[in-house]
């Protein structure tokens, strides 16, 4: 786990009610065995002392059972404001409801939708569990998400790169995801993009942006190159995407 690449990014929008929110966007923390009870701490007060106004976590928070990293996970729950999450596929592999069980602090956005406050006007946000839910018997509520995110202005939250189209299908102003890690290690990049639509950072599709997070942790080898993990605030500022 990597802490030390903390970067603003400016997300251009077209609506003006979204002018100056900043999200601070975290993903695949995969947090397992290894991972000490001092970095955690680290990535919490380092995040407590950004300004932003409210967090979201798009996935793959544990790489190991629950049982084995309790005391871990309860140290998110400092994480200050509010905290939207969404499932990735190893917190559904390794126990997404025992995970929902210690975020006792967080807010499940899985087939969820949630209206907030920014500056007097309403702001719609909605998520999905991962692709990968259906071998979990877990459904996908996509058109009733579809549906909600056509709602002004919305922000549309998955694990994976490939649910873009939900995001355009919707007309949503802002689609964050992770899954990819950049491609973690150079040169599989190549690899992740025959798979995945975006690798990592900003993209605009019609009128989406969309943001892949290379996320804090590290899979299967506990290393990077020329993919350097991040702690992001998307700051959204009212542009004309051309």
């Amino acid at each position: 786990m990597t802490l030390s690449n903390f970067q603003t990014v400016e997300i251009f929008v077209k609506n003006e009610k979204l002018n100056d929110l900043k999200i601070l966007h975290l993903s695949d923390l995969h947090i397992n065995k290894k991972t000490t009870i001092s970095q955690l701490k680290e990535l919490v007060f380092l995040c407590n002392n950004l300004i932003f106004d409210f967090v979201v976590i798009t996935g793959d928070i544990i790489d190991t059972k629950v049982k084995f990293i309790k005391e871990k996970l309860q140290i998110l729950n400092e994480l200050k404001g509010v905290v939207y999450y969404i499932s990735g596929n190893h917190d559904l592999f390794y126990g997404l409801e025992d995970l929902k069980k210690e975020l006792f602090n967080f807010i499940f956005m899985d087939n969820n939708c949630k209206e907030f406050i920014y500056k007097n006007e309403t702001i719609f946000l909605a998520g999905l569990p991962d692709r990968f839910s259906k071998f979990f018997k877990i459904k996908r509520e996509e058109k009733q998400i579809e549906n909600y995110l056509k709602n002004e202005p919305s922000i549309f939250l998955a694990h994976q790169p490939k649910d873009y189209k939900i995001a355009l299908n919707s007309n949503s102003t802002l689609f964050l995801c992770g899954h990819t890690h950049g491609g973690q290690i150079y040169p599989f990049h190549y690899l992740v993009k025959l798979v995945q639509p975006f690798l990592a950072g900003l993209f605009y599709k019609q009128n989406t942006a969309i943001y892949v997070n290379k996320g804090i942790g590290t899979w299967g080898i506990n290393f990077r190159y020329k993919a350097n993990a991040e702690i992001t605030i998307v700051k959204l500022i009212t542009k004309i995407v051309e």
